[in-house]
């Protein structure tokens, strides 16, 4: 008999969240706020709340969005101004999602014909014993590759590769520590890279687009990467300092045997992934000679990738929709603060506190890191890049920038970014462990990426 286990603390979180986004509605709202600015400031208040409890799953939250604006603002008997909901649930056809979808496909088809672990298997065997460039080379592989695909796959890929090594080396060793350590860093970090390296990239774009700064995916490298490089080699040479002191070598292994049972054909279809990567990468790299959007292009792997058979049925089912509808719903909620004036509203107030475009770009940096610390990076996103562009609209890819790069450098706990939980369960690694990269990212990497957004700007 199957007994079901009822989510008492969902329940509780949920109505908690419920009761406080009415309570803090009814106590902030004035007597000048329309019906829909009053409806859209419950909707912030109790969206804020589930993200940060998660009282409920973060795509039900997009999802809740979208169905509440439809519902308050477009139903005549619910607001006496009724407006045209196609605003508010026609962005899951944005053209931030099908690129963002176009990754996911990408993703998929590397994983499925094994080119990741190829590349990985390779990397273990080129970099010698040295634990130090075992390390480096681990945390630059997963860079580039979560610029590509999914941090948390790319996490999940890595450490899988490499913890026959970790098993041998010990839980005890500071070797295994700093290899564990190292590969959430330059999983997160290397999301800042391109445009589908994470959702905050893609908030990002789809607000720039919306006020008329379309940003071309070649142009966002040269703001991610040289961020992602960086930090990866600082946060390397922080760990081999920290945990790697002594010139020990490690016996390495030659990798795992391959699955049994491979596809006949896997070979052939390794050349089709290659050769759809390499041109859609090229194509989004010359969007400006050619004249095709990034959305555009995704049509490629969206197209090639299941006619040629290399994706299925059950693989499409498998691609992070859960991701699009959480990124769906915050573009709805970011539209509804500013079509409704709320955020006009308070920008101005806090335009009136005369602090310097610097000085508030810096706060708001520091402000995406700490929130992104203890909820979803793409939610603290979501809240923040409407409000800073209101409030500096003249910086207003600026503060795009640096709140959606910033949205990166959350890794203070096990829970702040799903790279840290996986590495957190491997068991070779303690929460306090976690203060080192934490500490080193999140106090350094928004510095950093306010100067030199503002140096390229």
């Amino acid at each position: 008999m199957i007994k079901n286990k009822t989510n008492y603390r969902g329940i509780l979180f949920f109505l908690l969240s419920l009761l406080l986004a009415l309570l803090i509605t009814w106590w902030v709202k004035e007597p000048a706020f329309t019906q829909a600015q009053t409806y859209v400031l419950f909707l912030l208040l109790f969206s804020v709340f589930l993200w940060l409890t998660e009282a409920v799953p973060p795509f039900a939250v997009g999802l809740f969005i979208m169905a509440y604006l439809a519902f308050t603002l477009g139903y005549e008997r619910i607001t006496n101004s009724p407006v045209d909901i196609a605003i508010y649930t026609g962005t899951f056809s944005s053209s931030v999602i099908w690129l963002t979808l176009g990754g996911f496909f990408l993703a998929s088809a590397l994983s499925k014909t094994r080119l990741d672990r190829d590349l990985i298997h390779f990397t273990l065997r080129a970099c010698g014993r040295n634990p130090r460039w075992i390390l480096l080379s681990l945390m630059l592989v997963t860079m580039v590759f979560s610029m590509l695909i999914s941090n948390t796959a790319t996490t999940a890929m890595v450490i899988a590769a490499v913890m026959p090594l970790l098993l041998k080396t010990g839980k005890q060793s500071p070797v295994s520590k700093g290899l564990v350590l190292g590969i959430p860093i330059a999983a997160t970090v290397g999301g800042m890279g391109t445009i589908i390296g994470s959702p905050p990239n893609a908030i990002a774009v789809g607000a720039l687009a919306s006020a008329g700064h379309p940003m071309q995916f070649a142009t966002w490298l040269l703001y991610g990467i040289p961020l992602a490089v960086l930090l990866t080699f600082v946060s390397w040479w922080v760990l081999v300092r920290i945990f790697m002191k002594k010139g020990e070598e490690l016996a390495m292994e030659g990798p795992g045997q391959e699955e049994s049972g491979s596809p006949v054909n896997l070979q052939r279809d390794r050349w089709i992934v290659i050769a759809v990567l390499a041109v859609t990468l090229l194509l989004w790299l010359t969007s400006p000679l050619h004249g095709l959007s990034a959305a555009a292009v995704s049509a490629i792997p969206l197209v090639v990738l299941p006619l040629t058979g290399i994706l299925k049925g059950e693989d499409i089912r498998a691609v992070g929709w859960d991701t699009l509808l959480l990124i769906a719903g915050g573009l709805s909620l970011g539209l509804a603060l500013k079509e409704t004036g709320l955020l006009d509203l308070y920008a101005g107030r806090i335009a009136t506190l005369k602090v310097s475009p610097v000085v508030f770009l810096f706060l708001l940096a520091y402000a995406t890191m700490i929130f992104s610390n203890i909820m979803s990076n793409t939610a603290t996103s979501t809240v923040l890049i409407p409000l800073g562009m209101t409030i500096l609209p003249a910086h207003a890819v600026e503060v795009c920038m640096i709140i959606g790069l910033s949205a990166s450098t959350a890794l203070f706990l096990p829970v702040s970014t799903p790279p840290n939980a996986i590495a957190y369960s491997t068991g070779m690694i303690r929460q306090k462990d976690f203060r080192t990269g934490g500490a080193l990212i999140g106090l350094l990497g928004p510095a950093l990426i306010v100067l030199w957004v503002l140096l390229i700007t």
